[in-house]
């Protein structure tokens, strides 16, 4: 079916392109349907094995939204909503599921139902599905907004008890998360009850409306975000009593050079910036400590340390940390949360780097489900084969250090900036060509 895709040519008229374009969108929600009825039919074959190997009942199913995660190239937590998708609409919403297959509904259409009628029960869950996707053409030309307010009245009017329940039980459900956003900018978000939520909005914007009267140059959201930032961490910085580690190399930060860093929990920033930050300890009240790390000429990975320690020490901790950014588990950029020995420590794994890796608290959890085993292997930097009970492999490599390049692109960079020596040599503006030098 790939192959035959590729091979397809746009039609010769504009009406024929529009036609595929709908042809090719209700193939998607087909194969969604599908994936569905797989991931259900192997979440009881998983089972099934896992009684018949003596795991307890309470622990059957691990594991599972972790392989269908790996196998559809999504993070594990994007395989648990998955598999939970799957199980409503294949044994509680059949409605659904058969405008899914028919490619009148898409799978985020059928998402919207699922997660607003999550709260009923299986009973009411599979009425209130009838009522709305019996016939798929109610939602024809309907948004988004109007899909979800048909499932939340269709469900209160089944059980408005288990609708008010789960209002009332949202609110165990506050957090603040952070997600990057373009231009070294990131979205700080908090996810509260309403009247709190409308409270701190109304405060900030009180704020805001005071300076702006006073004559005030900045606008009102720029005086709302400093506000905020002042009033949580107590400093018109931002930056108070928290090690950020920003990574980069002897390069960026002495002579100017444009390789970007590294901050953790963000991700890339223009060595430009970094700069800025490292200096802003000289006229802002900062600490700024400066810690050398050494990597491995050629591939980039840095140094082994060794330890015979059970546990990782806080020194070789926050050297995995540093080298893996991120839960090393395929299609998981989770915060690291747990170190952990790729060979376990009772199987003769050692306490070292390399045998090291930085996980969430899940993938943590289901690499140590029976069946799933992982190995260090060797590489260009420090590379991990995780293998699953089904018998499907996947490698993951540490990302690499702000500097390191691969071997071919190192040597192409080597002899750009030779040829623009050798120019400016030829102008005079050069004395003798410098001797070729590696920093570490």
């Amino acid at each position: 079916m790939i192959r035959t895709l590729a091979d397809a040519r746009p039609a010769a008229d504009s009406a024929g392109m529009i036609d595929q374009l709908r042809e090719l969108e209700e193939l998607k929600s087909a194969v969604a349907a599908r994936q569905a009825r797989i991931a259900v039919a192997f979440d009881l074959k998983q089972r099934s094995e896992q009684a018949r190997a003596g795991m307890p009942a309470e622990e059957l199913g691990t594991g599972v939204a972790a392989q269908i995660a790996l196998a559809r190239r999504e993070s594990p937590a994007r395989g648990s909503r998955l598999l939970g998708l799957a199980k409503a609409l294949v044994t509680e919403m059949p409605h659904t599921l058969a405008g899914l297959e028919s490619g009148q509904l898409s799978e985020w259409r059928a998402t919207l139902l699922v997660r607003e009628t999550a709260c009923l029960s299986p009973a009411d869950r599979s009425a209130v599905d009838e009522e709305l996707a019996s016939d798929v053409g109610t939602f024809s030309g309907a948004g988004d907004r109007a899909v979800i307010a048909a499932a939340r009245t269709a469900a209160y009017r089944r059980d408005p008890r288990s609708v008010a329940d789960r209002a009332s039980h949202a609110a165990a459900e506050r957090h603040v998360s952070l997600r990057p956003a373009p231009d070294t900018m990131c979205y700080l978000t908090a996810f509260l009850p309403v009247a709190e939520g409308v409270a701190v909005h109304a405060e900030l914007t009180r704020h805001a409306d005071k300076f702006r009267s006073g004559g005030d140059a900045r606008s009102r959201g720029q005086v709302m975000a400093d506000a905020l930032v002042e009033r949580i961490t107590g400093t018109a910085v931002g930056i108070s009593g928290v090690e950020i580690q920003l990574v980069m190399t002897d390069r960026t930060l002495f002579q100017g050079d444009s390789e970007p860093a590294r901050l953790p929990g963000y991700g890339i920033v223009p060595a430009e910036w970094a700069r800025k930050i490292a200096v802003r300890g000289h006229d802002r009240p900062l600490n700024v400590w400066l810690r050398r790390l050494y990597t491995a000429p050629g591939s980039g990975d840095l140094v082994a340390m060794d330890s015979r320690a059970r546990l990782f020490p806080p020194g070789l901790g926050r050297f995995i940390q540093v080298r893996d950014h991120t839960c090393r588990t395929p299609y998981c950029d989770a915060p690291i949360r747990h170190l952990d020995h790729v060979l376990p420590w009772h199987r003769g794994g050692t306490t070292t780097q390399g045998n090291g890796a930085g996980l969430c608290e899940a993938c943590n959890h289901t690499k140590e489900a029976p069946g799933w085993a992982a190995r260090p292997r060797p590489g260009p930097r420090h590379t991990v084969q995780l293998t699953t009970p089904t018998g499907h492999s996947y490698q993951y490599t540490a990302p690499p250090l702000p500097g390191h390049s691969p071997p071919d692109q190192a040597a192409s960079r080597h002899r750009r900036e030779l040829r623009h020596q050798a120019k400016a040599l030829k102008r005079g503006k050069l004395r003798s060509m410098p001797h070729s030098s590696v920093a570490a």
